[in-house]
């Protein structure tokens, strides 16, 4: 009797441990395919977590600098800026797009061609707790119309 106690504490104990972090998906990742010279680029996805979060951060070991920013309309002119963090409300999908948040690629060492792929890290925050998603982002020519538009 003692040995089924132990054991369904100890079951306990991982299933409280798995909570600890949130499950993550992201869905559409991609990044805009430069020109030769262009040294900046930006990634795109959907991001959705079963738990509030928040995305605090970005890296890549193709992109030397990577930042997490925000395009958005002050007066007449539309600004990007970086920003701290994106929240992530429990159950509701977040658009990173352009003209919007998005994941801002600097200091290119080299052009993206469409087809290749950017691996990056997203850094997710919930619970005082960091977790890393790893998101692959394919490369989609800045020609290719539908996605790349601007509203």
């Amino acid at each position: 009797m003692k040995l089924k106690a132990l054991m369904l504490a100890a079951i306990g104990a991982l299933s409280i441990q798995a909570a600890g972090a949130a499950e993550i998906s992201v869905s559409d990742a991609w990044a805009r395919a430069t020109m030769p010279g262009q040294k900046v680029s930006g990634a795109y996805m959907q991001i959705r977590s079963d738990v509030d979060a928040r995305l605090v951060g970005a890296s890549s070991p193709a992109v030397p600098r990577v930042e997490v920013h925000e395009m958005k309309m002050d007066g007449d002119v539309m600004r990007m800026r970086e920003v701290q963090s994106i929240e992530l409300p429990k159950g509701k999908t977040v658009s990173l797009e352009p003209g919007g948040f998005h994941i801002m690629l600097m200091n290119l060492p080299k052009p993206i061609a469409a087809g290749d792929v950017i691996p990056l890290t997203l850094v997710v925050e919930s619970g005082g707790k960091r977790q890393n998603v790893e998101v692959k982002a394919e490369a989609r020519s800045p020609m290719g119309g539908g996605a790349m538009h601007h509203h």
